[in-house]
């Protein structure tokens, strides 16, 4: 094990996302080494020492409803129905793979969601999927690709559609 853990310190983002298929069993959309090298020393630390404890999954369906409801969807169940016991170390690792695999901007509203936005007259329309965003009955991956579509020249989504105020991310920056 701390042979891997090392060899992880040397590999460029494309060996640590082909590691992380290895290890996962599908493909990361992250491109981040830092938070690449973090999941796979996780997961060669699991295998090696083995998954979750019998008290980590006792916890885990002890809070039940309580769980974030991101996480109760990604495990498969409604919101008001706990996991059942045999399957809950099971679905919530391939929960926590996927929220990480396919992180979720915060600034993006909830699902369902309608942003609207007036752009020379006309108001636009951006309803919030859990793949994207829908507008005039296409799929989009982002919001900037919309106001794009919207405006005829480059724009940051979250500015387009009021998400997001210029100077946020000066003011973000220095709070962190």
């Amino acid at each position: 094990m701390p042979s891997q853990l090392a060899a992880l310190e040397t590999m460029n983002v494309p060996a640590l996302a082909e590691k992380y298929r290895e290890l996962y069993g599908e493909p990361t959309r992250s491109r981040n080494r830092a938070y690449l090298k973090k999941r796979l020393a996780w997961r060669i630390e699991a295998n090696f020492q083995g998954d979750l404890s019998q008290g980590a999954i006792a916890r885990i369906q002890q809070l039940g409803d309580q769980l974030p409801e991101r996480w109760q969807m990604r495990l498969g169940q409604p919101a008001s129905e706990p996991a059942a016991a045999g399957d809950a170390a099971t679905k919530l690792d391939a929960a926590l793979s996927t929220a990480t695999t396919e992180p979720r901007d915060p600034r993006v509203p909830p699902v369902g969601t309608v942003v609207r936005r007036v752009f020379d007259g006309k108001t636009h329309e951006v309803t919030v999927c859990v793949e994207g965003f829908e507008y005039e009955g296409r799929k989009y991956k982002t919001l900037s690709a919309i106001a794009n579509q919207i405006a005829g020249s480059r724009w940051n989504g979250f500015l387009f559609f009021g998400l997001k105020k210029r100077g946020d991310a000066a003011s973000e920056e220095s709070a962190a």
